[in-house]
């Protein structure tokens, strides 16, 4: 049986081709019909470029229906889609181009890079690609793919300083959604609205899956303004956002139930969200947010439940079809409410990371559980609350982000003798990052020329917040940096 994920999204809507699936802000759509026909024209496009079954595509282009249909394309044609945030650097994308070796790269604007093909995408039926894929001939077939086929390789930063690609299979993928769809009661009538970027597994796979397998439509705005977003919940029955989303909405001083009198289900994910957040939406529109965890690497694993009592703090039960342990340090299982390492094994659960076989046999168990790094507890009845992380991860408005990436652009500074990357409590963000950095004695270096490095070597969501600069960093009898110290010290304001 054909296990290509595009084979089961396009089951689910093929009775509904006439019906709006991705509607822009101005109010014009593209019908299911439309997203198929476009996605058939790119596969087209990239067949026309040699590219056969297993072959990378890399993209970094703005979010745009052209994009969705460009995803799409490569699911019908077997090569693995592999999304780049499209703040990362020059710099950035050729180490991703070295690593995946694509044999096509689809960017926002034409330049030099490793790739076999380079291709211009914009956000309008006008530039390059989009415009030849409108005039090429449709390509209707899908190759038929195992579920354990790769569908795409999303990077995330690793704790070295070395991305990461999570190999993500069409069975994984497919095995998440169908789980979610059904879990969060999505329906033909729901409008979902989308504001998260598409080059992260919550905007591209959670989000959209979600809504394909319901032919539901889909609003969709090229970036979260809480003002617009406010004016299109009177359209909309669901939202999924991270907890940004949520503060923004609550800033808006009159925000309210009348705001949202057609909404049915708020989602928050990514990154951890306030109880206090979490308290006010309630208090100030009578609808409790469902808030869920998953993973880059895995998808979701845990989630509140759609009917049941939703707990501030917390991010509910293990999805139907996923395993969750949680292990204390000596290997043990955790008793309830002692907090451990969390590790997942389930459908979802990724094939590891690609060309890296020794971090895959450091972060599997034998018997194939996934060691999340997340520190978590589980009451009585199996409802996670997230504690912490072992690894030493940030994560920003939903993105994760790593501290040794950024410590090693600091320390290539000249006058920086050492520093610290740590991430503090941040309202609107969830966690802000911190740098503290030991200058050398005589060296002349502001915080203003740090930032300047690192503004030009590293993308945006990874700029510090706020750097300090100390005459040491704390450190404990084996010379280990203690990062909660710098926390304490540091993680006001």
């Amino acid at each position: 049986m054909d296990a290509n994920l595009y084979t089961l999204l396009r089951s689910r809507f093929a009775h509904a081709m006439a019906r709006p699936a991705l509607v822009a802000r101005d109010g014009t759509a593209l019908t299911y019909g439309d997203l198929d026909d476009l996605s058939a024209r790119f596969a087209g496009v990239l067949v026309s470029r040699g590219v056969v079954a297993g072959d990378r595509v890399v993209v970094q282009v703005e979010k745009s229906r052209g994009a969705v249909a460009l995803y799409l394309a490569c699911l019908r044609v077997g090569a693995v889609f592999v999304p780049l945030n499209t703040s990362y650097t020059g710099r950035e994308v050729d180490r991703f181009l070295a690593d995946a070796e694509p044999r096509v790269f689809v960017a926002s604007q034409r330049r030099e890079a490793q790739a076999a093909h380079v291709e211009v995408l914009g956000t309008t039926p006008d530039s390059p690609l989009w415009a030849e894929g409108l005039g090429c001939a449709s390509h209707q077939d899908v190759v038929e793919r195992a579920p354990t086929d790769l569908a795409a390789i999303v990077y995330t930063s690793g704790t070295t300083g070395v991305s990461k690609g999570a190999m993500l299979s069409h069975g994984n993928l497919a095995a998440n959604a169908l789980t979610l769809s059904r879990l969060w009661g999505f329906r033909e009538d729901d409008v979902l609205l989308h504001a998260l970027p598409i080059f992260h597994v919550h905007g591209l796979f959670i989000a959209l899956h979600c809504a394909m397998l319901s032919a539901a439509t889909v609003i969709f705005l090229p970036k979260f303004d809480a003002a617009e977003v406010r004016e299109q919940l009177g359209r909309s029955t669901v939202l999924m956002g991270v907890p940004t989303f949520y503060t923004r909405l609550l800033d808006l001083a009159d925000f309210s139930r009348a705001d949202c009198e057609k909404m049915r289900l708020f989602i928050s994910g990514s990154a951890p969200l306030l109880a206090d957040t979490w308290r006010e939406f309630e208090r100030r529109t009578g609808l409790a947010i469902l808030e869920r965890y998953g993973m880059t690497e895995t998808g979701m694993i845990t989630s509140n439940p759609l009917d049941g009592e939703r707990v501030a703090g917390t991010v509910g039960f293990a999805l139907p079809d996923v395993e969750t342990r949680i292990v204390r340090d000596d290997g043990e299982p955790a008793r309830t409410g002692e907090p451990g390492v969390l590790e997942v094994r389930g459908p979802n659960v990724f094939g590891g990371y690609w060309q890296m076989p020794q971090k895959n046999a450091q972060e599997f168990r034998s018997d194939g559980f996934f060691i999340t790094g997340d520190i978590a507890t589980a009451d009585a009845h199996g409802r996670v609350t997230l504690v912490g992380r072992a690894k030493d991860l940030i994560i920003s408005g939903g993105l994760n982000i790593y501290p040794k990436e950024i410590e090693d652009v600091l320390d290539s500074i000249d006058g920086v003798v050492e520093s610290a990357v740590i991430g503090v409590a941040d309202r609107d963000f969830g966690e802000a990052v911190v740098a503290v950095v030991v200058a050398r004695a005589g060296a002349a270096v502001t915080a203003e020329q740090i930032l300047d490095v690192v503004r030009a070597r590293l993308a945006r969501f990874k700029h510090p917040r706020r750097v300090v600069v100390v005459d040491a960093l704390p450190r404990n009898a084996m010379g280990k940096v203690q990062k909660n110290e710098l926390r304490t010290r540091f993680g006001a304001g």
